[in-house]
């Protein structure tokens, strides 16, 4: 008579493994599915753009609805935004090595690790009504360029600026008046290589937030350069 092992299974062609050999087996099969399907989840909004056609500043928005985490301070604040506010920390560049970073509602829009940052005028623009991204931009011509640039934002807009090495050359007298605009008290004594920061809304008069380092030869940590500036906090809609 042929005796059982109830500890083994039968497999095709007459072999047999023990059955804790077959959970074991089962249990790895179990993990590498779940692996599958973690990575390719984590993946899917970067894939899903790609296949769409958004560019980088299209997917940063999508990234800016999806991943917001009201938990969490966003940008690295010291709170909490309460719903009708957003947060926002700008940081400007450090002599000419470190680029800005302006951070919005915890997402890095323009940074150095993006590559999207470079000496000049680093500008995000924010919908005012609704808080969405609306575009950003380096600013790295002379100042026609950039007043062509400020007098195409609508009136309500929040622009968000960094500066990064040296920036006077990009201030004319028309230019620094667009920025008095959207409230800028600072603006008008911007200097050679000063470091400036700046968040204001088109047409206000009413600067959100605003800082400069002025440049000079006694107090300057870098070798031609202040120290880098930075502001940030939760700002009404």
């Amino acid at each position: 008579m042929q005796t059982v092992d109830r500890n083994t299974t039968s497999l095709p062609g007459g072999f047999a493994l023990p059955r804790i050999a077959l959970w074991y087996f089962a249990a790895v099969i179990a993990i590498l599915i779940t692996w599958h399907i973690s990575s390719r989840s984590f993946d899917i909004k970067t894939r899903a753009g790609n296949l769409l056609g958004f560019n980088d500043e299209q997917q940063m928005r999508l990234q800016l609805r999806l991943e917001s985490d009201p938990l969490q301070p966003k940008c690295n604040l010291s709170r909490v935004c309460p719903p009708n506010q957003f947060a926002v920390k700008i940081t400007s560049g450090a002599a000419n090595v470190v680029g800005p970073k302006i951070c919005y509602e915890g997402q890095n829009i323009m940074s150095h690790v993006r590559n999207n940052v470079g000496r000049g005028l680093n500008i995000v623009v924010v919908d005012g009504e609704t808080g969405n991204l609306d575009g950003y931009r380096l600013l790295s011509g002379n100042s026609g360029a950039v007043l062509a640039y400020l007098s195409q934002i609508d009136p309500g807009m929040f622009v968000f600026v960094a500066s990064y090495d040296n920036v006077e050359d990009k201030l004319s007298k028309e230019v620094r008046e667009y920025f008095v605009e959207m409230g800028s008290t600072m603006v008008q004594s911007i200097k050679y290589r000063d470091s400036w920061v700046f968040a204001g809304r088109v047409g206000t008069r009413k600067k959100l937030f605003e800082t400069i380092a002025v440049s000079d030869e006694k107090t300057n940590i870098f070798e031609g350069w202040p120290e880098a500036v930075e502001v940030g906090g939760c700002y009404p809609r």
